[in-house]
């Protein structure tokens, strides 16, 4: 496939990119394909020198200062004026302190993740409740109704979340194409969540397996990974988090329910590297995914509930299942058996990958059809060929993050915004020169399966599609 060139919008005002990481570095080329701008119309603040030869080659000024809560006005907001866009692709700075401050100041915004302050996902002096993705989105939701029409604010909009929140649509197309059922194109959240109930379905996994490997093995003491190992690390320590479907007879003995919020998902009183379940992609076959906190288990939830009155009568279960790079796996088991303390060293997978591909889609389980996996299968080497400064997984993540901010341009005055409120195919049709082969497949795959007899494990066989079924213990 070849790389896409195509310009899609002139933008005249200026764009702040804050973090200048994996992501950030793969996003800017992206940025000036194929928006008509300036390279001096981009700017990058971040708090070190990554990404700063990547900076200099496209002309792009580059600040290195640490952003804390005491100077993000000055920093940012002192170089923001009206019409501006703020890219966050960074970590430990309050995505909810930034929306704000554009939404005061006139500015859009997206970032791939809702972050905390320092110390939001690790002070274990906080309940655990309070240390999930389920608080952090309630409050950047707790803004939407206070900034209704203002700037577009895309919250969570990289590959997962966001990417796959357009994967789930387009799959629930397919099975109900396939299964005979009329569904036209839902108008509306409530059109599509009746989509869902009406096609049977009861789960969906994000469901990934990583392949990629390098010319170098992990080193002891070294964490290694194919994207952000601060992002990783941050998302691996906190509580695993699924959304809670209503077809689940037998609650977690470790489970725990929020006492406030839209009520969609639930969270386990361990760390979300720590928990296994598991899944099935088509070139892997049945493997086991790390249960890792993200948004989209809690906002696919949430969009897809269909109530009657105050009750709610459907609603899927929903949670990642990711496999990552094998090197990555040996530092995560290091990290767990170092009472989960980061290694000393780390390095962000990039030049040394000799092969392998990223199989990143949505599976989609308990409708008529078995189980129904769609989604982007990208090689290391056509990701190379694509677009330069990515591996297979970043250009899954810098290519949504792209679309996001273009689409947020063309939809100004939305306010904040998530990914399964906005038009899904505008995002496909942008993404999809970068995803490698999209392809959507069927299987009889259970979680019940060839369960070895070997071993008695707790099975719930009145419904194969109960979460005790899907996990490791």
């Amino acid at each position: 496939m070849a790389a896409d060139h195509r310009t899609y919008l002139k933008y005249d005002g200026k764009i702040i990119m804050l973090g200048c990481g994996s992501i950030g570095q793969g996003t800017l080329p992206l940025l000036l394909r194929h928006l008509d701008i300036r390279p001096e119309q981009i700017e990058i603040i971040t708090d070190d020198q990554r990404g700063v030869d990547v900076a200099n080659l496209y002309g792009v000024p580059f600040h290195a200062v640490e952003i804390t809560r005491d100077n993000y006005r000055e920093e940012i907001g002192g170089r923001l004026k009206a019409g501006d866009f703020l890219l966050n692709v960074s970590v430990n700075v309050s995505s909810v302190a930034l929306i704000e401050m554009c939404q005061a100041k006139g500015v859009s915004y997206l970032d791939t993740c809702i972050e905390p302050w320092p110390g939001g996902y690790t002070d274990t002096s906080k309940p655990a409740s309070e240390r999930t993705n389920y608080a952090l989105r309630e409050s950047a939701l707790a803004l939407k109704a206070r900034y209704a029409g203002g700037p577009t604010t895309v919250i969570t909009h990289g590959a997962n979340p966001g990417l796959v929140s357009h994967f789930i649509k387009e799959a629930l197309l397919h099975i109900a194409r396939d299964t005979g059922l009329e569904a036209g194109m839902p108008a509306d959240r409530e059109g599509w969540a009746r989509l869902m109930m009406g096609l049977g379905v009861k789960v969906i996994h994000v469901a990934e397996r990583d392949t990629q490997a390098a010319n170098c093995p992990k080193q002891v003491g070294e964490f290694v990974n194919t994207w952000s190992i601060d992002g990783f690390v941050s998302e691996g320590c906190q509580p695993a988090e699924l959304g809670w479907g209503t077809h689940e007879l037998t609650f977690p003995g470790d489970g725990g329910r929020h006492e406030t919020g839209c009520g969609a998902a639930i969270y386990l009183n361990r760390p979300g590297a720590g928990t296994r379940v598991r899944t099935w992609t088509p070139l892997e076959g049945p493997f086991h995914g790390f249960l890792v906190t993200h948004n989209e288990s809690i906002s696919t939830a949430d969009y897809y509930t269909v109530r009657e009155g105050d009750e709610v009568i459907f609603r899927p279960t929903v949670h990642y299942a990711y496999h990552p790079c094998d090197d990555a796996v040996l530092s995560v088991h290091e990290l767990a058996g170092k009472n989960w303390v980061q290694q000393d060293r780390q390095r962000l997978m990039m030049d040394e990958i000799v092969s392998g591909i990223d199989e990143l889609g949505v599976l989609l389980m308990g409708h008529s059809n078995g189980v129904y996996w769609y989604g982007s299968r990208l090689d290391i080497h056509e990701a190379r060929r694509l677009a330069p400064h990515n591996n297979a997984t970043s250009l899954q993540v810098t290519a949504p993050a792209m679309a996001g901010l273009v689409w947020a341009l063309e939809n100004p005055g939305r306010g904040i915004v998530e990914p399964e409120e906005m038009d899904h195919r505008r995002i496909l049709e942008i993404v999809r020169p970068y995803l490698g082969p999209v392809v959507g497949e069927y299987s009889d795959w259970t979680p019940l399966k060839n369960r070895s007899p070997l071993f008695e494990e707790a099975v719930d066989e009145r419904d194969p599609w109960q979460f005790i079924n899907f996990r490791v213990f």
